[in-house]
């Protein structure tokens, strides 16, 4: 059954259970940051190593992950989608889960894992993008929604440099 209010922590919660190396990244990211904004699903950039992506798979078979948008269909991934650059835009058990080759104009998880932190997040310890790193690959994107949030992301930013 599909919690109607996600739960991104038992979906992290999970990766982590299964040692799969990834990276959060967008609106939860924003948000472990500190910035006020809103998200509807979990982003996240993975290693696609041949070892990560066995461990993917069995995360996301825990997780009965499927594809979204697929009408009167339960597609679930396969090994050739999630090895690929490309977006994978699934449901959980525990909510929307989006995993993600590369963002930006091509960074993948070997590219970004130097733009990370490592925060605690109850008993998880999870590797996020640095707020910096976050906001620039926004920009390369630079969609209506993250021509709305940048600023908010930016503010964030200049709050934390104070402190």
């Amino acid at each position: 059954m599909i919690n109607s209010i996600p739960d991104f922590l038992e979906i992290l919660r999970v990766l982590v259970e299964h040692k799969v190396n990834f990276i959060v990244v967008g609106g939860v990211c924003a948000v472990l940051h500190g910035a006020p904004v809103t998200t509807f699903d979990l982003d996240l950039v993975h290693s696609r190593s041949a070892d990560n992506l066995a461990r993917l798979m069995s995360a996301l078979k825990d997780l009965n992950a499927y594809y979204r948008g697929q009408k009167d269909q339960r597609l679930t991934p396969r090994l050739s989608h999630l090895s690929s650059p490309g977006h994978q835009l699934l449901m959980t058990q525990a909510g929307p889960l989006d995993l993600l080759g590369t963002i930006g104009i091509g960074h993948s998880y070997k590219d970004l894992l130097q733009h990370t932190i490592e925060l605690k997040v109850n008993d998880l310890r999870l590797r996020i993008l640095d707020l910096e790193t976050l906001i620039e690959v926004k920009k390369e994107t630079l969609s209506n929604k993250d021509k709305a949030v940048i600023p908010i992301l930016q503010r964030t930013l200049e709050e934390k440099l104070k402190q």
